[in-house]
Protein backbone atom coordinates (compact mmCIF):
# COMPACT_ATOMS: atom_id res chain seq x y z
CA UNK A 1 0.00 0.00 0.00
CA UNK A 2 1.19 3.49 -0.82
CA UNK A 3 -0.21 6.95 -0.03
CA UNK A 4 1.00 10.49 -0.40
CA UNK A 5 0.19 11.09 3.28
CA UNK A 6 -0.37 8.77 6.24
CA UNK A 7 -1.96 10.38 9.30
CA UNK A 8 -1.37 8.53 12.58
CA UNK A 9 -4.23 9.50 14.88
CA UNK A 10 -7.90 10.05 14.05
CA UNK A 11 -8.74 12.95 16.34
CA UNK A 12 -9.47 16.61 15.54
CA UNK A 13 -6.03 17.69 14.28
CA UNK A 14 -5.34 14.55 12.26
CA UNK A 15 -8.78 14.52 10.66
CA UNK A 16 -8.68 18.20 9.70
CA UNK A 17 -5.23 17.65 8.21
CA UNK A 18 -6.53 14.69 6.21
CA UNK A 19 -9.50 16.75 5.01
CA UNK A 20 -7.24 19.49 3.66
CA UNK A 21 -4.81 17.07 1.99
CA UNK A 22 -7.64 15.12 0.37
CA UNK A 23 -9.44 18.19 -0.98
CA UNK A 24 -6.24 19.03 -2.90
CA UNK A 25 -6.44 15.68 -4.67
CA UNK A 26 -3.65 13.87 -2.84
CA UNK A 27 -4.07 10.36 -1.44
CA UNK A 28 -4.29 10.20 2.35
CA UNK A 29 -4.88 7.43 4.87
CA UNK A 30 -5.86 8.05 8.50
CA UNK A 31 -5.03 5.25 10.92
CA UNK A 32 -6.65 5.23 14.37
CA UNK A 33 -5.61 2.81 17.10
CA UNK A 34 -9.02 2.65 18.79
CA UNK A 35 -12.06 0.76 17.57
CA UNK A 36 -13.98 3.91 16.69
CA UNK A 37 -13.35 7.50 15.62
CA UNK A 38 -14.13 9.78 18.56
CA UNK A 39 -13.43 7.18 21.27
CA UNK A 40 -12.26 7.50 23.98
CA UNK A 41 -13.46 11.06 24.53
CA UNK A 42 -10.83 12.92 26.59
CA UNK A 43 -12.12 16.43 25.97
CA UNK A 44 -14.44 18.64 28.00
CA UNK A 45 -16.04 19.77 24.74
CA UNK A 46 -16.01 23.55 25.20
CA UNK A 47 -15.57 25.51 21.99
CA UNK A 48 -16.57 28.91 20.63
CA UNK A 49 -19.04 29.28 17.79
CA UNK A 50 -16.55 31.48 15.92
CA UNK A 51 -13.87 28.81 16.36
CA UNK A 52 -16.08 26.11 14.85
CA UNK A 53 -16.94 28.39 11.94
CA UNK A 54 -13.26 29.00 11.22
CA UNK A 55 -12.69 25.25 11.30
CA UNK A 56 -15.41 24.81 8.71
CA UNK A 57 -17.85 23.04 11.03
CA UNK A 58 -21.56 23.67 11.41
CA UNK A 59 -22.50 21.41 14.34
CA UNK A 60 -25.09 18.76 13.52
CA UNK A 61 -27.96 17.99 15.88
CA UNK A 62 -25.93 15.13 17.32
CA UNK A 63 -22.77 17.23 17.70
CA UNK A 64 -24.28 20.19 19.56
CA UNK A 65 -25.05 19.66 23.25
CA UNK A 66 -25.84 23.02 24.84
CA UNK A 67 -24.77 26.69 25.06
CA UNK A 68 -22.84 28.05 28.06
CA UNK A 69 -24.22 31.26 29.55
CA UNK A 70 -22.05 31.67 32.65
CA UNK A 71 -19.03 30.36 34.50
CA UNK A 72 -18.66 30.15 38.28
CA UNK A 73 -15.10 30.12 39.66
CA UNK A 74 -14.56 29.12 43.30
CA UNK A 75 -11.59 29.98 45.52
CA UNK A 76 -10.25 27.52 48.13
CA UNK A 77 -11.90 29.46 50.95
CA UNK A 78 -15.31 29.16 49.30
CA UNK A 79 -15.73 32.58 47.73
CA UNK A 80 -17.24 32.41 44.24
CA UNK A 81 -17.30 34.77 41.31
CA UNK A 82 -19.78 34.45 38.47
CA UNK A 83 -18.73 35.44 34.96
CA UNK A 84 -21.32 36.16 32.29
CA UNK A 85 -20.22 34.06 29.29
CA UNK A 86 -22.94 34.96 26.80
CA UNK A 87 -20.72 37.33 24.79
CA UNK A 88 -18.17 34.56 24.20
CA UNK A 89 -20.72 32.33 22.41
CA UNK A 90 -19.36 29.12 23.93
CA UNK A 91 -21.01 25.77 23.35
CA UNK A 92 -20.56 22.29 24.72
CA UNK A 93 -20.22 19.85 21.88
CA UNK A 94 -20.22 16.07 21.83
CA UNK A 95 -16.62 15.27 20.93
CA UNK A 96 -17.41 11.76 19.75
CA UNK A 97 -19.88 13.19 17.24
CA UNK A 98 -17.62 16.14 16.32
CA UNK A 99 -14.77 13.79 15.42
CA UNK A 100 -17.16 11.70 13.33
CA UNK A 101 -18.44 14.82 11.58
CA UNK A 102 -14.87 15.85 10.64
CA UNK A 103 -14.15 12.26 9.58
CA UNK A 104 -17.14 12.41 7.21
CA UNK A 105 -15.80 15.65 5.72
CA UNK A 106 -12.38 14.06 5.21
CA UNK A 107 -13.89 10.92 3.69
CA UNK A 108 -16.11 12.91 1.32
CA UNK A 109 -12.99 14.75 0.13
CA UNK A 110 -11.30 11.44 -0.64
CA UNK A 111 -9.48 10.43 2.53
CA UNK A 112 -9.46 6.81 3.68
CA UNK A 113 -9.88 6.00 7.37
CA UNK A 114 -8.88 2.77 9.07
CA UNK A 115 -9.58 2.06 12.75
CA UNK A 116 -7.96 -0.48 15.08
CA UNK A 117 -4.63 0.21 13.39
CA UNK A 118 -1.62 1.47 15.33
CA UNK A 119 1.64 3.01 14.17
CA UNK A 120 4.46 0.87 15.57
CA UNK A 121 7.56 2.23 13.83
CA UNK A 122 8.73 4.58 11.08
CA UNK A 123 11.44 3.40 8.67
CA UNK A 124 12.36 6.12 6.20
CA UNK A 125 9.24 6.28 3.99
CA UNK A 126 7.48 3.28 5.50
CA UNK A 127 4.98 3.25 8.33
CA UNK A 128 5.08 -0.08 10.14
CA UNK A 129 1.57 -0.62 11.52
CA UNK A 130 -0.40 -3.40 13.14
CA UNK A 131 -2.06 -3.87 9.73
CA UNK A 132 1.17 -4.08 7.74
CA UNK A 133 3.62 -1.75 6.01
CA UNK A 134 2.42 1.44 4.31
CA UNK A 135 4.57 3.61 2.04
CA UNK A 136 4.20 7.37 2.34
CA UNK A 137 5.73 10.66 1.23
CA UNK A 138 4.68 12.52 4.39
CA UNK A 139 3.78 11.06 7.78
CA UNK A 140 1.57 13.16 10.07
CA UNK A 141 1.95 12.43 13.77
CA UNK A 142 -1.39 13.22 15.41
CA UNK A 143 -1.18 10.68 18.23
CA UNK A 144 -1.83 13.16 21.03
CA UNK A 145 -0.11 13.68 24.36
CA UNK A 146 1.27 10.12 24.36
CA UNK A 147 3.67 11.19 21.60
CA UNK A 148 5.19 13.75 24.02
CA UNK A 149 5.61 11.45 27.02
CA UNK A 150 9.26 10.65 26.35
CA UNK A 151 10.22 14.17 25.29
CA UNK A 152 9.27 16.28 28.32
CA UNK A 153 7.32 14.82 31.22
CA UNK A 154 7.33 18.17 33.06
CA UNK A 155 4.58 19.38 30.75
CA UNK A 156 2.27 16.44 31.49
CA UNK A 157 -0.37 16.46 34.22
CA UNK A 158 -2.52 13.50 35.16
CA UNK A 159 -6.27 13.98 34.78
CA UNK A 160 -9.50 12.11 35.27
CA UNK A 161 -12.90 12.96 33.85
CA UNK A 162 -16.18 11.18 34.52
CA UNK A 163 -19.34 11.63 32.53
CA UNK A 164 -22.18 11.46 35.02
CA UNK A 165 -25.85 11.96 35.76
CA UNK A 166 -26.42 14.33 38.69
CA UNK A 167 -29.19 16.75 39.66
CA UNK A 168 -26.61 19.27 40.96
CA UNK A 169 -25.22 19.91 37.47
CA UNK A 170 -26.76 23.16 36.29
CA UNK A 171 -27.58 23.59 32.62
CA UNK A 172 -25.58 26.35 30.93
CA UNK A 173 -23.14 26.84 33.83
CA UNK A 174 -19.49 25.78 33.84
CA UNK A 175 -17.93 25.49 37.30
CA UNK A 176 -14.21 25.75 38.08
CA UNK A 177 -12.67 25.06 41.50
CA UNK A 178 -9.20 26.39 42.32
CA UNK A 179 -7.23 24.79 45.16
CA UNK A 180 -3.42 24.71 45.12
CA UNK A 181 -3.36 21.83 47.63
CA UNK A 182 -5.96 19.55 46.07
CA UNK A 183 -5.22 20.32 42.40
CA UNK A 184 -1.66 21.71 42.30
CA UNK A 185 -0.98 23.42 38.99
CA UNK A 186 -4.54 23.02 37.71
CA UNK A 187 -8.16 22.82 38.94
CA UNK A 188 -11.33 20.74 39.00
CA UNK A 189 -14.30 21.40 36.70
CA UNK A 190 -17.95 20.69 35.97
CA UNK A 191 -19.13 21.04 32.37
CA UNK A 192 -22.85 20.50 31.71
CA UNK A 193 -23.91 18.47 28.71
CA UNK A 194 -27.54 17.75 27.94
CA UNK A 195 -30.30 15.66 29.45
CA UNK A 196 -29.02 16.01 33.01
CA UNK A 197 -25.53 14.80 32.19
CA UNK A 198 -22.19 16.49 32.58
CA UNK A 199 -18.43 16.01 32.64
CA UNK A 200 -16.68 16.37 35.97
CA UNK A 201 -12.91 16.26 36.08
CA UNK A 202 -9.70 17.07 37.93
CA UNK A 203 -6.08 17.48 36.95
CA UNK A 204 -2.96 18.39 38.87
CA UNK A 205 0.71 17.85 39.32
CA UNK A 206 1.63 14.73 41.28
CA UNK A 207 -1.91 13.76 42.27
CA UNK A 208 -3.82 10.49 42.07
CA UNK A 209 -6.44 11.82 39.67
CA UNK A 210 -9.00 9.06 40.22
CA UNK A 211 -8.94 9.31 44.02
CA UNK A 212 -9.00 13.11 43.90
CA UNK A 213 -11.97 13.14 41.54
CA UNK A 214 -13.95 10.64 43.56
CA UNK A 215 -13.38 12.66 46.75
CA UNK A 216 -14.62 15.74 44.90
CA UNK A 217 -17.71 13.91 43.65
CA UNK A 218 -18.55 12.49 47.08
CA UNK A 219 -18.62 16.03 48.46
CA UNK A 220 -21.02 17.19 45.75
CA UNK A 221 -23.84 14.72 46.35
CA UNK A 222 -25.52 11.82 44.56
CA UNK A 223 -24.43 10.90 41.06
CA UNK A 224 -24.34 8.01 38.60
CA UNK A 225 -21.31 7.36 36.41
CA UNK A 226 -21.80 6.84 32.68
CA UNK A 227 -18.17 6.81 31.57
CA UNK A 228 -14.70 7.11 33.10
CA UNK A 229 -11.74 8.54 31.18
CA UNK A 230 -8.16 8.79 32.46
CA UNK A 231 -5.76 10.68 30.22
CA UNK A 232 -2.69 12.89 30.58
CA UNK A 233 -2.92 16.53 29.52
CA UNK A 234 -0.15 18.79 28.17
CA UNK A 235 0.35 22.33 29.53
CA UNK A 236 3.84 23.36 28.34
CA UNK A 237 2.80 24.93 25.05
CA UNK A 238 4.10 24.18 21.55
CA UNK A 239 7.11 21.96 20.91
CA UNK A 240 10.16 23.43 19.18
CA UNK A 241 9.73 21.86 15.73
CA UNK A 242 6.44 20.92 14.07
CA UNK A 243 8.29 19.51 11.05
CA UNK A 244 11.16 16.99 11.16
CA UNK A 245 12.24 15.68 7.76
CA UNK A 246 9.16 14.08 6.21
CA UNK A 247 7.27 13.90 9.52
CA UNK A 248 4.76 16.62 10.38
CA UNK A 249 3.45 16.88 13.95
CA UNK A 250 0.00 18.28 14.71
CA UNK A 251 -2.42 18.81 17.58
CA UNK A 252 -1.64 17.69 21.11
CA UNK A 253 1.45 15.88 19.81
CA UNK A 254 2.80 19.31 18.80
CA UNK A 255 1.75 20.91 22.11
CA UNK A 256 -0.98 22.96 20.44
CA UNK A 257 -3.43 22.86 23.38
CA UNK A 258 -3.84 25.90 25.64
CA UNK A 259 -1.27 26.04 28.46
CA UNK A 260 -3.93 27.46 30.79
CA UNK A 261 -6.77 24.96 30.36
CA UNK A 262 -5.36 22.23 28.05
CA UNK A 263 -8.33 22.89 25.75
CA UNK A 264 -7.45 22.45 22.11
CA UNK A 265 -10.37 21.89 19.74
CA UNK A 266 -9.77 25.22 18.02
CA UNK A 267 -5.99 25.62 18.26
CA UNK A 268 -5.28 21.96 17.43
CA UNK A 269 -7.87 21.98 14.67
CA UNK A 270 -6.28 25.04 13.08
CA UNK A 271 -2.93 23.27 13.39
CA UNK A 272 -4.30 20.35 11.40
CA UNK A 273 -5.74 22.65 8.73
CA UNK A 274 -2.51 24.64 8.36
CA UNK A 275 -0.49 21.42 8.22
CA UNK A 276 -2.76 19.89 5.58
CA UNK A 277 -2.51 22.94 3.36
CA UNK A 278 1.27 23.15 3.73
CA UNK A 279 1.65 19.44 2.96
CA UNK A 280 -0.52 19.78 -0.15
CA UNK A 281 1.61 22.63 -1.42
CA UNK A 282 4.83 20.75 -0.64
CA UNK A 283 3.64 17.68 -2.57
CA UNK A 284 3.25 19.92 -5.61
CA UNK A 285 6.42 22.02 -5.31
CA UNK A 286 8.77 19.69 -3.33
CA UNK A 287 10.05 22.82 -1.55
CA UNK A 288 10.82 22.29 2.15
CA UNK A 289 9.96 25.93 2.85
CA UNK A 290 6.39 25.23 1.79
CA UNK A 291 6.17 22.38 4.31
CA UNK A 292 7.64 24.50 7.08
CA UNK A 293 5.22 27.34 6.34
CA UNK A 294 2.77 25.40 8.51
CA UNK A 295 4.64 26.17 11.73
CA UNK A 296 5.15 29.80 10.76
CA UNK A 297 1.42 30.25 10.15
CA UNK A 298 0.43 28.60 13.44
CA UNK A 299 2.96 30.61 15.46
CA UNK A 300 1.84 33.82 13.80
CA UNK A 301 -1.74 33.11 14.87
CA UNK A 302 -1.22 31.60 18.34
CA UNK A 303 2.40 32.21 19.38
CA UNK A 304 1.94 35.45 21.32
CA UNK A 305 -1.21 34.23 23.08
CA UNK A 306 0.36 30.90 24.03
CA UNK A 307 3.48 32.65 25.33
CA UNK A 308 1.27 34.81 27.55
CA UNK A 309 -0.73 31.79 28.67
CA UNK A 310 2.49 30.01 29.61
CA UNK A 311 3.57 32.98 31.75
CA UNK A 312 0.11 33.14 33.31
CA UNK A 313 0.35 29.43 34.12
CA UNK A 314 3.75 29.86 35.79
CA UNK A 315 2.35 32.63 37.93
CA UNK A 316 -0.76 30.70 38.87
CA UNK A 317 1.32 27.66 39.84
CA UNK A 318 3.21 29.80 42.33
CA UNK A 319 0.07 30.89 44.17
CA UNK A 320 -0.84 29.17 47.42
CA UNK A 321 -4.41 29.01 48.69
CA UNK A 322 -3.99 32.08 50.86
CA UNK A 323 -2.90 34.12 47.84
CA UNK A 324 -5.74 32.77 45.68
CA UNK A 325 -8.24 33.78 48.36
CA UNK A 326 -6.62 37.22 48.58
CA UNK A 327 -7.00 37.72 44.84
CA UNK A 328 -10.69 36.77 44.98
CA UNK A 329 -11.23 39.14 47.90
CA UNK A 330 -9.66 41.96 45.87
CA UNK A 331 -11.83 41.47 42.79
CA UNK A 332 -14.43 44.21 42.48
CA UNK A 333 -17.80 43.96 40.70
CA UNK A 334 -16.38 46.30 38.05
CA UNK A 335 -13.44 43.94 37.42
CA UNK A 336 -15.76 40.92 37.19
CA UNK A 337 -17.94 42.82 34.71
CA UNK A 338 -14.82 43.68 32.73
CA UNK A 339 -13.88 39.97 32.60
CA UNK A 340 -17.41 39.11 31.45
CA UNK A 341 -17.10 41.61 28.61
CA UNK A 342 -14.12 39.74 27.16
CA UNK A 343 -15.67 38.26 24.04
CA UNK A 344 -12.84 35.97 22.88
CA UNK A 345 -12.86 32.51 24.43
CA UNK A 346 -9.93 31.38 22.29
CA UNK A 347 -7.60 34.25 23.22
CA UNK A 348 -8.35 34.72 26.90
CA UNK A 349 -5.13 35.91 28.56
CA UNK A 350 -6.56 39.37 29.18
CA UNK A 351 -9.29 37.85 31.35
CA UNK A 352 -6.69 35.94 33.38
CA UNK A 353 -4.66 39.10 33.90
CA UNK A 354 -7.76 40.85 35.17
CA UNK A 355 -8.53 37.96 37.52
CA UNK A 356 -5.03 38.16 38.96
CA UNK A 357 -5.65 41.82 39.59
CA UNK A 358 -2.59 42.83 37.62
CA UNK A 359 -4.36 45.81 36.09
CA UNK A 360 -5.99 46.71 39.39
CA UNK A 361 -4.60 47.54 42.78
CA UNK A 362 -3.69 44.09 44.10
CA UNK A 363 -0.18 44.61 45.36
CA UNK A 364 0.36 41.03 46.54
CA UNK A 365 0.41 39.79 42.93
CA UNK A 366 2.66 42.61 41.80
CA UNK A 367 5.10 41.89 44.62
CA UNK A 368 5.16 38.15 43.93
CA UNK A 369 5.63 38.33 40.17
CA UNK A 370 7.63 41.50 39.64
CA UNK A 371 9.10 41.81 36.17
CA UNK A 372 7.12 38.80 34.88
CA UNK A 373 4.02 40.98 34.87
CA UNK A 374 5.55 43.33 32.31
CA UNK A 375 6.29 40.40 30.02
CA UNK A 376 2.72 39.12 30.35
CA UNK A 377 1.25 42.51 29.62
CA UNK A 378 3.67 43.33 26.81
Amino acid sequence: MSYDVVVAGGSVAGLFCAREVAVSGHSVLVIEEDFEIGTPEHCGGLVSTSGLEELGIIPSGKTFDSPIVRAEVSAPGGKKITIDAKKQNISVINRRELDKQIARQAQKNGAEIRVKTSLKEIRENKAITTSGEIDFKILVDARGVSALAQKDRTGILQSAQYEIYADWIEKGKVEVFLDAEKYPGFFSWIIPSCGGTGKVGVAGRGINAMQTLERFLDQKGKYSIIRKVFAPIWVNGPIENFVSGNTVIVGDAAGQSKPTTAGGIYSCGIGGIYAGRAISKFLETKKQDDLESYQKAWIEKFGKEFERQSFARKMLERLDNKSIDAIFDALTPEMIADISNNDDFDFHTSAIIKMLGLKGSLKVAQTMFGAEIRKLLG
